[in-house]
């Protein structure tokens, strides 16, 4: 996966009713290394990375890549939103569609920031790449995700299994307006 192509990065930052939506900063690097030691966080992703192997590797200014959302809630990160170019799949009609990824600290589940900052992220890039296709891969087992692939209109595409689990490939279309 790759960026997004003719898209000025990074963008002025992204404000919703209670979110905002940021470029990574080096003060954000305790919540990347907690986003991504989480054994709750990976639950549906493969597991978690030890900790101190991420203490090692982690840059200074973590995530900082085109696509790369933090989400902050009140001046702290509580999670992270990616949005990326496929450029390989196990499902071929993913390839070369955007591709939205998503990780929130389990401290801030169950309060819809999920929903409010993935809709921000995709109402951003329907601004700066209109009409583009964007695609969302998930663990049919992790029902919230489905229920949020749903609630953000990703249509089912494909199942697939990876990484010993039952996927789901999702589909959210933008329509144009004619005229």
């Amino acid at each position: 996966m790759n960026d997004l192509g003719p898209v000025a990065w990074p963008p002025a930052p992204i404000k919703t009713q209670r979110l905002m939506l940021r470029e990574p900063e080096a003060r954000d690097r305790a919540a990347f290394i907690e986003l991504h030691a989480s054994s709750e966080v990976h639950t549906y992703l493969g597991g978690p990375r030890p900790r101190d192997e991420l203490e090692r590797e982690m840059p200074e200014v973590p995530g900082r890549r085109p696509g790369s959302f933090v989400i902050d809630l009140d001046g702290a990160m509580i999670g992270q939103i990616l949005l990326r170019r496929v450029t390989e799949h196990l499902c071929p009609a993913a390839v070369g569609k955007a591709d939205l990824g998503y990780l929130f600290l389990p401290r801030a589940w169950g309060f819809g920031y999920a929903a409010e900052a993935c809709a921000a992220a995709l109402d951003w890039l329907e601004d700066v790449l209109p009409g583009e296709p964007v695609v969302l891969a998930t663990q049919t087992a992790n029902v919230r995700s489905m229920r949020l692939a749903a609630k953000l209109g990703f249509t089912e595409v494909e199942r697939f299994r990876a990484w010993d689990a039952d996927q789901w490939l999702g589909l959210r279309s933008s329509v144009l307006p004619s005229g």
